[in-house]
């Protein structure tokens, strides 16, 4: 998948904004100020690091070579996809919803509802 679409699909949810807390190499999304999403588009090959739930998580990582263990990241609860090519689009596109699913799960009971009520992004 080309960062740029994958950077626009991230941006399709809903009260997501884009940052560069790291520098500008780094893009990261978030929704409600709370990360979903870190980018590294200048990484060769890019690479995506998303929220998972963590048995899920370990499920990925055997079924695909280029998803590992979040770098830099608590390792129990986030991926990093190397975006190589072998991982197809759509099972990338349905890991960035479940990343942000995760999150918003974890948001105040009002915030979640909004945001939960808003339409999402087809996969």
């Amino acid at each position: 998948m080309r960062i740029e679409r994958l950077a626009a699909f991230a941006m399709k949810f809903p009260e997501t904004s884009e940052e560069q807390p790291f520098g500008p190499s780094v893009d990261v999304y978030k929704v409600v100020g709370k990360v979903f999403a870190i980018l590294s588009p200048e990484d060769t090959p890019p690479a995506i690091s998303l929220k998972c739930e963590p048995l899920l998580a370990i499920e990925l990582r055997e079924e695909f070579e280029a998803v590992i263990p979040g770098y830099h990241l608590n390792k129990s609860h986030w991926n990093t996809v190397i975006l190589d090519g072998s991982v197809p689009d759509s099972e990338i596109k349905n890991m960035i919803t479940h990343s942000y699913r995760q999150v918003i799960a974890g948001l105040p009971k009002a915030t979640r509802q909004r945001v939960s009520n808003i339409d999402w992004p087809k996969t």
